[in-house]
């Protein structure tokens, strides 16, 4: 058990999951979110899209940064 949890290669794959997964999830409740407000309101459209591209950009910048501490995880050794 104790080699699995310094097994750069399996903790450098679980980061990335994770750091995957809710920000995607997160795009899905936001693009959701903002197709029912058009639906209720067309004319907020324009207001609306700055928003929504606004808040993914942001989003997506939590998967880039986990991407950066997996790929760091992987390359860079341990100190012993």
């Amino acid at each position: 058990m104790q080699e699995a949890l310094t097994n750069p290669n399996l903790i450098a794959g679980l980061t990335i999951v994770f750091g995957a997964l809710v920000p995607a999830l997160s795009i899905g409740r936001f693009v959701s979110a903002a197709m029912e407000a058009l639906g209720r309101n067309p004319e907020a459209g324009p207001s609306i899209s700055t928003n929504l591209i606004l808040a993914i950009a942001f989003t997506e910048a939590i998967a880039i940064y986990a991407l950066v501490v997996a790929l760091a995880v992987k390359f860079v050794p341990l100190a012993e």
